[in-house]
């Protein structure tokens, strides 16, 4: 499927509207409004991004650095020889040095001191250009790769069947897609490149200092590698553990602190604040801990690796000189040297650090390749076909579910919805009603028997043309930052101001979008928190309303409402439900007498189906409840 612009916003915004009506910025004063025109006009255009996204057909190689960069390999290619420039041009400088002492002070030649100075000032201007360039080039490189890891990530969440959300923990998949992303992002950006141009850097250097002496050259190989190497491989095992710590702590931290803002008014509420802050600084403790082990070994082996750089330019220099003063080495060769070691030294620790990134950015990595090779448990069929406009024919044969395999929820059901029929379903808490609305919805996909919609298989159709003829509303609404408008039109982004304010009159919340200051423009905060449980239900409606389903499933959504509501709720539903099949799972016996039939779920069975005389008639589980609710209610 492929979204283009207006794919996921209907009509014009507040500030759209202003401006075609000649008004300024929300009212913001004539010379603020002017400088938001200079703003915008200096802002580079960014057209709308066209994204594809199938269910099915998706990239299922595992995740790793060869996989995710071989698309990228000619990018890569002109990045390395632009750092691998600017590292040449950095590494002229000891040459010159050595031409500049013997031949211009040695000689006293001032024409040759000049241009080796010259020389050197211009390989140094040079190399600051490339340096910029590189900068430039890598850094946009980077960006465009965080880009697409980013969008393959949140695909891959959008892919995901609901199984795998009540099994993972929402802090540790923020932490996925912020954290563990942005720890490649250097990793991108320079340190690839880095690594490649620094390896190649040490190689060149090794064979100028076997140009210059190679009985000194021999001396700094003999000591400084094995020593390095050594202490590297020790370094990299440690480092592996403590950034796996690391990334394990930082998506612990951040689960923690999600946990706690959406349960905000819980704790308020039992007065659990301090306990939490407690808590909270036991997991930023184990991360802070996590961190030290990381940030002591990178401490341990770059000291380390720093006493033997010395200890080796020592040695040198004093054997150097005694070469010098025995006339087998001159004092620009020894002075070359000295530096080349130094710089030999230098890419040594750079790579240190760029591999301390490596592990850092491996940990990543291998967290994320993980969580790339989940694989759906709903899964669209490579051969399924678009479900034509149904008539709404429910039908659940022998249908046996379990949310896991040790546990069956349901236990071999049949059920028929008629075309335009409402069956309503009750049952105690834990009988498996809400588990029949979301199998008709194909969130969960049964274990053994088929639900079929007009003769169809839903396994044989693809999950967004199902859907879309679908209309959910779940006992808890969830509404989105934005504003009534918005959420209303979710479902069907391109409706019409008209269409919405239909769907809120239909469900009978018109009066109180009215009351709002800015009515269907009215600010909905995040999770419609400044709203009451009636009001974010009586919208959830008003969405589902508006996406025209020729099927509605309401899970428990008049439970929340107070009693005027659920009135003008059920009101509406009489109109709404007209000629379309719907699946009500009703906690109130209220709503349940509205429907056609009525079927009565426990322990994953259907024990009575019926219509509302019919089971009271029949005297068995359905007429105790309705006997109990009579003795609370007023009925006559």
């Amino acid at each position: 499927m492929m979204f283009g612009p207006g794919a996921f916003g209907g009509g014009q915004t507040s500030v759209q509207q202003n401006a075609a009506a000649g008004l300024p910025y929300a009212n913001v004063p004539g010379h603020l409004s002017d400088l938001v025109d200079d703003i915008l006009a200096s802002e580079p255009d960014h057209p709308t991004p066209m994204v594809e996204y199938s269910p099915a057909h998706y990239d299922r190689r595992p995740f790793g650095l060869r996989t995710f960069l071989r698309p990228h390999a000619g990018r890569l290619t002109i990045a390395t020889l632009v750092v691998a420039v600017e590292a040449a041009l950095l590494n002229v400088g000891p040459l010159l040095v050595r031409v500049g002492i013997d031949e211009g002070i040695g000689n006293r030649d001032t024409s040759i001191l000049v241009r080796s100075a010259l020389f050197y000032l211009g390989a140094v201007a040079l190399a600051a250009i490339a340096s910029l360039a590189r900068i430039s080039y890598t850094g946009r490189l980077g960006e465009r790769l965080m880009y697409e890891l980013r969008i393959r990530v949140f695909s891959h969440f959008q892919r995901q069947s609901l199984s795998f959300f009540t099994s993972e923990k929402a802090g540790v998949l923020m932490t996925r897609m912020t954290s563990d992303i942005e720890a490649l992002t250097q990793l991108f950006q320079e340190g690839l490149v880095q690594f490649a141009v620094q390896g190649l850097t040490v190689v060149a250097i090794t064979v100028f200092l076997f140009s210059l002496n190679s009985t000194l050259a021999l001396i700094t190989i003999g000591l400084a590698a094995p020593v390095t190497i050594a202490s590297g491989l020790i370094f990299r095992k440690i480092s592996a553990i403590g950034y796996g710590r690391v990334r394990n702590a930082i998506a612990d931290v951040l689960s923690d602190l999600s946990e706690s803002l959406a349960g905000i008014r819980i704790i308020a509420a039992n007065n659990r604040r301090v306990q939490n802050l407690v808590h909270h600084r036991n997991v930023i403790g184990r991360h802070r801990d996590a961190n030290l082990f990381a940030t002591r070994a990178q401490a341990v082996f770059g000291s380390f690796s720093e006493a033997v750089s010395v200890a080796v330019q020592a040695l040198l220099l004093l054997w150097g000189g005694r070469m010098v003063q025995r006339g087998e080495l001159t004092v620009g060769e020894l002075t070359a040297f000295l530096l080349f070691l130094n710089r030999f030294f230098a890419p040594i620790q750079t790579l240190i650090q760029l591999f301390n990134q490596y592990q850092s950015g491996s940990a990543a990595i291998e967290k994320l390749r993980h969580l790339l090779q989940f694989e759906p448990q709903v899964v669209e069929a490579p051969t399924a076909t678009v479900l034509p406009p149904i008539d709404g024919a429910i039908s659940f044969v022998d249908v046996r579910f379990g949310y896991d395999d040790d546990t069956e929820v349901l236990h071999g059901i049949n059920l028929e919805v008629e075309p335009g029929e409402v069956l309503s379903i009750v049952g105690p808490t834990g009988a498996g009603k809400s588990t029949v609305a979301k199998l008709v919805t194909r969130f969960y996909d049964p274990t053994d028997g088929t639900i079929s919609i007009d003769g169809t298989d839903l396994r044989d159709v693809t999950l967004h043309s199902l859907r879309s003829q679908l209309g959910v509303v779940p006992q808890e609404a969830f509404l989105f930052n934005g504003t009534i408008r918005d959420n209303v039109a979710f479902g069907r982004p391109d409706a019409s101001d008209e269409d919405i304010w239909h769907a809120c009159v239909a469900v009978g919340i018109d009066d109180i979008v009215e009351k709002l200051p800015g009515g269907l423009d009215a600010p909905i905060h995040e999770r419609g928190s400044s709203l009451s449980a009636g009001e974010r239900q009586l919208l959830a409606l008003a969405r589902a309303f508006l996406a025209r389903p020729r099927v509605l499933i309401l899970d428990e959504a008049t439970s929340n409402l107070d009693l005027l509501s659920e009135t003008k709720i059920e009101r509406a539903l009489d109109a709404v439900l007209e000629g379309r099949s719907a699946i009500i799972i009703a906690h109130r016996l209220a709503t349940a007498m509205r429907a056609d039939r009525i079927a009565v779920i426990d322990e994953g069975n259907v024990l009575e189906i019926g219509t509302h005389e019919e089971l009271v008639a029949l005297g068995g589980q359905y007429a105790e409840m309705h006997e109990t609710w009579s003795s609370h209610v007023d009925v006559s």
